[in-house]
Order: structure tokens, then sequence, then C-alpha cells
């Protein structure tokens, strides 16, 4: 049996940023990392940004060997035990502890069919496989209008790569945009030259050759030489459920990152939090949550007691467009625009009755702080009251 003081189970960027969190306030504690992933931590946003830009790879490693970390790598962790501080691998490995934290992530929402032959884009090697197709093939179908489909369609475009867009939804991002500036966006793509097939769905994929025939529920046939799929995520609760943790759309934590259990942290795409600005229960599945939740929550388990009052924000870039944002983003609130220019500089704030609830920065840089502070206030504002309130340079 191993025994750590400090036993992490995943790999990805929250895991990192809580061993960084325990190294702040414990520097020689002994910390495991288990991970189902082959690889040691990396940064996830390059794989579907930066590297299709020319950002070189080495550069997605976080370095979290540097921080004395035994690492037991392509293990998944099958059973815990909180009560017993024990836990055990799908390779029988067992493992002892005094604190640990569940950073599971989540898993793909997939397709009934494909099976392995569809991409659904989350990790390195999802990256790496993606990027030997395209130095193979031409033509490449996304499925997915949202946050992963949108980047890897715009993405796979400026490669000069022939690119199908197949989504249910009437635009690109429409459950988070407002309509006129979804829209936009599916303008802005065709003229790019990405193919859009929006308000439909794939319903038959089949391998022929080296290449894939497609169809979708509307009758459209294609053939593409790869396909990828942004479809959203569910957390990864199983293991938590089986360990008897109170589980909703993720494990819940207080305000301190504690779950249900003495000495289990959560931290990540997995964790349902006490959003302090927002009031209510949350889980955040961007960057900027990954580290700053992630370090508070090792830095709690070295002892710091602190609460996780962060606002996180997340971003994107869609060709010559990129934004900011922060809060809630649903498209069926009211949503106030104060363009500086229509659908090419701007803030938009998202209202639920008195309150800004979510603020998108449109081509609009360095407002987080301000955004995150407004989100915090009680209000009340009216429409009028928010023309203007975030000053754009």
């Amino acid at each position: 049996m191993k025994t750590y003081q400090y036993l992490i189970v995943g790999s990805g960027m929250a895991a990192d940023a809580a061993v960084r969190g325990i190294r702040e306030l414990d520097a020689d504690g002994s910390i495991g990392m288990i991970s189902a992933e082959a690889d040691k931590p990396y940064a996830r946003p390059p794989l579907s940004k930066g590297l299709w830009k020319g950002r070189p790879l080495e550069k997605v490693w976080r370095g979290t060997e540097n921080l004395k970390v035994e690492f037991q790598l392509g293990r998944t962790v099958t059973e815990l035990d909180p009560t017993a501080k024990r836990a055990r691998d799908d390779q029988g490995e067992e493992y002892a502890y005094e604190k640990i934290l569940l950073a599971t992530g989540g898993a793909p929402i997939r397709l009934p069919f494909g099976e392995e032959q569809i991409i659904y884009y989350r990790t390195l090697a999802d990256y790496q496989r993606l990027r030997a197709l395209t130095e193979q093939g031409e033509r490449f179908l996304v499925i997915g209008g949202g946050f992963i489909g949108s980047e890897i369609a715009a993405a796979l475009n400026m490669q000069g790569k022939q690119v199908t867009m197949v989504f249910l939804e009437n635009s690109i991002g429409e459950r988070i945009f407002p309509p006129e500036l979804s829209q936009f966006l599916n303008d802005a793509y065709r003229k790019k030259g990405v193919e859009l097939i929006p308000a439909d769905g794939v319903e038959k994929f089949e391998k022929t050759g080296n290449s894939f025939k497609v169809q979708t529920r509307s009758g459209k046939t294609f053939e593409v030489d790869g396909v990828v799929a942004g479809l959203g995520v569910r957390p990864n609760v199983e293991l938590a459920k089986s360990a008897g943790l109170k589980v909703e759309n993720g494990i819940v934590t207080d305000d301190h990152l504690r779950a249900s259990a003495p000495d289990v942290y959560v931290a990540g795409d997995v964790a349902l939090f006490p959003h302090a600005a927002l009031g209510k229960m949350m889980r955040v599945e961007h960057e900027d949550n990954a580290l700053r939740m992630g370090k508070q929550a090792g830095r709690n388990m070295a002892g710091a007691n602190e609460a996780y009052t962060h606002a996180p924000y997340f971003y994107s870039d869609l060709f010559e467009f990129g934004y900011e944002a922060v809060g809630e983003l649903n498209s069926k609130m009211e949503i106030v625009a104060d363009w500086q220019e229509p659908f090419q500089k701007g803030v938009l704030y998202y209202l639920d009755g008195v309150r800004v609830r979510g603020v998108l920065l449109w081509n609009v840089w360095s407002k987080v702080k301000e955004a995150a502070a407004l989100i915090a206030e009680a209000g009340p504002f009216t429409a009028q009251d928010l023309i203007g309130k975030i000053k754009v340079e």
C-alpha cells in the first residue's frame, strides 16, 4: 500500500493548481497523483486555441513534476473509503491518505454511434490525433455549435481545411449569446468558408476507406476525412457516489471546497460549489475556475481554512473575435447590449430581475474585475442604468 499525506485523484489543471496550493504552505508533505490519462498535467486551452496558431507543444506542460509529486498515471481510482481513508485503483493498488482531493473532471457526452472513430475533443491525445488527421485529410466535420465546436471549427478553417458544422441549435452559441449576435456569428463563419448546417443532427455515420460518410436527420449527405464532436461534458461523479458523498450535478462542496465527508476536497469541473457573488450553487468548466479553485483546495488541504470566494471568468477566440465573460450567460435572460460598434466591440449585461447575473466582454479586454464586482452588487439595476456602466476604451 502506498501512503501519502495528500492524495489527488485527477491530473488536470485543477490537480496541478492544488499541488501548488499545498506547496505554498507545506514544502515537503508527500503528494500522490493518480490519473487515467497517460500524461502529466498540461494546459488545456491551447488544445483548441494556441497550438493551432503555432504555439510550441512543449509550452503546454505545467511542470508539476518539479514540485515533488509521485505520479500513478494510466490508472483509474475505482474505490474510495472516506472513513478508512483508503482508495484502490483499477490495477489493484491501494492507497492510504490523510487528505484527498477529487479533481476527476468530466467525460464528453457521446453519440450512440461512431464509437472511437469520432474525436470527442478534450485531451492532449485528442489534439494529437486530430492534428495527424489534418496532415492527411482536407474535409472535416464538427458536430456541435457551442464552446468547443466553435473554437475547433475556426481552428481547422485557419489551417485551410474544408469545415462543415452540424448543430442542433439555429445558430452558433445560441444558448449563451443574444439571437442577433449568434446569427452574426453564423454569417461570419460562412464568410470564412465554413459550411453551417444548423437545426440538424448527425443520424448515420460509416467509415468508407480512409473517409467517413455522414448523413444528417434532414437527409443531407457528405464525406469527410475526420469527425470532431463538442457536445458538452458530464461530471465524473461515479467514484464520489460510490463513496457515499453528496452528489447532484457535480460533487457538492461547501465554501471551503470540502465534500460531505471529512478530509475530502473537490476542485475543477466536477465541483458543485457555492458561488459567492451569484449566491447559488454552480459548476464551472473553465480554466480560470480550475486554477483558482484547485489552488484554494490545495491550500485548505494544507491547513489554510479559507473560503473560495472567487468569481471565475472564461474566454474564447473565434477568428478575429474574442471575448471574456463572468457569471451566468443565458440567452433567455434579459440582455442589455452596450455596443461601441455593433458585433465588433461592446459589453453585454445579463439581467435576472434587477440584478446583473452575467457580463460578456466582446472584444473588450482587462475589464473582468469590474464585471465581477458588478455581479456582486445587489442592485437594483435597470437596462438604462447599465449603458456605459463598464467603460470601453
